[in-house]
This record gives C-alpha cells, structure tokens and sequence, in this order.
C-alpha cells in the first residue's frame, strides 16, 4: 500500500511540473513590472561567460545593444538589455529555448524592448534584463499606415500588431498612471 501512495504522490508532483506555464502578460502587466520600453536599433551583441564558485562554470548571457529612445518618456538612451543563453563561438555556450531567435536580434534590426533591473541574473552579473526573455523584444515592420510592432499571439504583452504611434502612447499612459 505505501508503494501505491508513493507512486502516486511521484506521479502528481511530475503532473504538476508538467502544467508549468510561461508567465502571460497584457501590456498593462509588462509596463508595470519593467523599468523601462525602448524603441530602437539593436546596435551590437555580445556573449559573454561566467565561470562562478557558487552558481558554476560556463554561465553564458547575451548583451544586446539597443540604440533609441524610451517609448516611457520619449528621451534619447542607448540601452544594454540582457538574457541568459548564447554561443561565444560554434562551440561554447548553451541554447536557451526562452532566449529571442537569432533573427529576432540581428544586428540592424528595429525593435521594442522591455527591461527590469536585475541585481544577480546569475554568476552575480548586474544588469538591464530583457522581460521575459524573448517576451520582451518585439520587431518592427514599416506598413501601410506607417511603423508597426510586430504582435507575438495571445498571452504576450503584444499580442497583434500595433501602430509604434499608439503603442508608443499606451505605454507613456500606462507608466504615467502607475506613478
């Protein structure tokens, strides 16, 4: 009897790990869980490795470079967004399957980045967090209306595409009111 009730208390913790969901987000959530949205061209990328005496070797977190302007208060900034994964090389680093696609940021690309200041992301690196990882980047695209933010489906803070005009001011709104 005590086997079946192990089995079974092993078989629901598995069941709930398996339930886990990515963390869903309207873009009233993600404005008031980040510092700062950014508009801009990403500018550079780096990868860089940790070897840490606690958290352990081979930590790898990508730096993107992202050159514009707050979408928050409209000022000129050049920000250095942050997420864990990336390859120094062909052969070291490690994939991340939470991290933006490869396309997503390429050096040139236009894009909208949320960020949340982060004390230890890991290896007790400081730095500008990109939100939920590849949750927190979205592309830009030039259509017949003018600039538009590539919507990522339901669940992301973006979830269709938007005009970078009214994103831009749902934004400065939705931080104005939170103060």
């Amino acid at each position: 009897m005590r086997f079946v009730y192990l089995t079974c208390a092993a078989l629901a913790g598995i069941a709930a790990l398996g339930t886990a969901q990515i963390e869903r987000l309207t873009l009233d959530q993600m404005v008031a869980k980040t510092d700062n949205a950014v508009l801009g061209e990403i500018t550079k990328k780096e990868v860089i490795r940790i070897d840490h005496p606690i958290d352990g070797p081979e930590l790898y977190f990508t730096h993107l470079t992202v050159k514009g302007r707050s979408l928050v208060d409209g000022k000129e900034l050049t920000a250095v967004v942050t997420y864990p994964g990336g390859f120094v090389n062909d052969t070291d680093g490690v994939w991340n399957s939470e991290a933006p696609s490869d396309e997503d940021t390429k050096l040139g690309n236009e894009v909208v980045v949320f960020y949340k200041h982060s004390e230890n992301m890991g290896g007790d690196l400081e730095a500008d967090a990109l939100y939920a990882s590849h949750g927190g980047l979205f592309r830009t695209a030039t259509g017949r209306q003018g600039k538009v933010v590539l919507g990522r489906g339901e669940g992301y803070a973006i979830s269709d595409n938007v005009l970078l005009s009214t994103l831009d001011e749902n934004v400065t709104e939705l931080k104005n009111a939170q103060k």
